[in-house]
């Protein structure tokens, strides 16, 4: 447990030092190089494709 909580109090130096300071955004959308490329994480893609596209045209079912 005392190496743990080392771990972390080091981890959060910059956190803690820092006027603002946050931990850094390691989450795939929080990168510039994978936006540019257009690539998203999963959750973001999954979201996107749930959307009901306006655009979209509605289908006559056959009864």
């Amino acid at each position: 447990m005392l190496i743990i909580a080392i771990c972390v109090a080091l981890l959060a130096i910059k956190v803690i030092i820092k006027k603002n300071g946050r931990f850094p955004n390691t989450h795939v959308g929080g990168s510039k190089a994978m936006r540019k490329r257009g690539i998203k994480c999963v959750q973001s893609q999954d979201r996107d494709a749930r959307k009901e596209n306006p655009m979209a045209v509605k289908e006559r079912r056959e009864k």
